[in-house]
């Protein structure tokens, strides 16, 4: 059976002559994207040997890079954090609300990634939190995660959030749950309005304030005239924001979530073939359905596009808010389920002894136990260690 390819091998095998071709125009954290990706499970960043207590099978296993970019090193990561979130569902439904800009917005995103993304946050939470809140909708406080995605499927820049929200919250005076109807959340004409109002007057205010600059295409974006021209035009269209449907339940929620939260740009998985300089993937059609289509493209443009959706150094992609900010999550659970009349979710037991031990520590020959016998590490620090990983 054939190897699976993986966009470590793309930038392995084209990564240095990006690196020299696009020198003057790849920054510091592209650069330990791509070293990171590069090295990851490699016996550049070290490992250790392995040997099976049952039929003394010896195996060799090398460090993850741990990088938030690197599609090798999500899984465990949504694993550990779903474990974390299952306890805090509710016996509710679920919904699903996503934000985005527009494109002239987008472009002023790209070149501060930090501040755009941060006011996109700072603007969905309060319109979610504030129209829920209003009597004539909802009446409620509500809590949700928002996790923040930059990429469509065919890679190219597109900043977004996507919200998972249950399906009402604790009334004005916190002595009740307040549910929405079966099928509706929020009108989602008037969250597109309100969102759109909120963002543009904190982008006006971050301008004021000199947070934001622009380079290249947009310099002329710059002089206020210009800058005041753009958002009169943001302010005339509409913004898109659309709540899918309900999910069917907590189990849902989950999968969805396992999917989304520490999802990067683009999956191994979607990589068809790497031939010379070309780069093949399958990629979803929206505009026709969703059609499962195939892009071919050069492995250069396929590098820069993968890296248009790198992060800022400790920027948190997932967030919590309402009910569910970290401050006070468990506190506000507790008495939500206490409305609701259900109980608390129970500790876990503790495994018994005789419970395989997981995947990841047993011999892939037998199945048995294995123990680490040696480790080593590499002789010099190939790259900075610590990736800077924040959610």
């Amino acid at each position: 059976m054939a190897a699976r390819l993986e966009v470590a091998d793309i930038f392995r095998r084209h990564g240095e002559g990006y690196r020299y071709r696009h020198d003057a125009h790849l920054g510091r954290l592209e650069r330990r994207v791509m070293s990171a990706i590069e090295m990851c499970r490699t016996a550049r960043l070290g490992g250790h040997v392995q040997r099976c207590e049952d039929c003394n099978t010896l195996r060799i296993a090398y460090n993850s890079c741990r990088n938030r970019h690197c599609p090798k090193c999500q899984g465990q990561a949504s694993r550990d954090w779903l474990a974390a979130r299952q306890a805090d569902l509710l016996p509710v439904g679920y919904f699903h609300v996503v934000f985005t800009v527009p494109q002239q917005i987008a472009a002023i995103s790209f070149q501060n990634k930090a501040a755009l993304y941060a006011i996109l946050f700072q603007a969905v939470a309060r319109t979610l939190r504030r129209l829920a809140a209003d009597p004539r909708h909802l009446g409620a406080e509500i809590g949700f995660i928002a996790v923040l995605h930059s990429w469509g499927q065919n890679l190219h820049y597109h900043p977004h959030v996507h919200c998972i929200v249950p399906g009402g919250g604790l009334s004005a005076d916190q002595s009740s749950w307040v549910a929405c109807r079966p099928k509706f959340f929020l009108p989602v004409r008037v969250l597109s309005r309100l969102f759109r109002r909120l963002f543009l007057e904190e982008l006006k205010q971050a301008f004021d304030l000199g947070q934001i600059q622009f380079f290249g295409d947009i310099a002329g974006l710059a002089d206020p005239v210009a800058f005041n021209r753009t958002l009169e035009a943001a302010r005339r269209i509409d913004w898109v924001v659309y709540a899918k449907p309900p999910f069917a339940g907590p189990e849902q929620v989950l999968a969805y979530l396992g999917r989304y939260t520490h999802r990067i740009a683009i999956t191994n998985s979607r990589l068809v073939t790497i031939d010379d300089h070309q780069v093949t993937f399958r990629w979803k059609d929206y505009r026709t359905g969703g059609a499962q289509k195939v892009m071919t493209l050069d492995a250069h443009e396929f590098i820069r596009r993968f890296l248009l959706h790198t992060v800022p150094d400790g920027f948190h992609r997932i967030r919590h808010y309402g009910l569910l900010a970290n401050g006070h999550r468990q506190r506000k659970l507790d008495q939500c389920r206490s409305l609701l009349d259900v109980p608390s979710p129970e500790q876990r037991a503790e495994e018994p002894d005789a419970k395989p031990p997981p995947l990841v520590h047993r011999c892939p020959c037998c199945g048995g136990a294995v123990k680490i016998i040696g480790t080593w590490t590499p002789m010099s620090p190939v790259c900075r260690p610590a990736w800077n990983d924040s959610s």
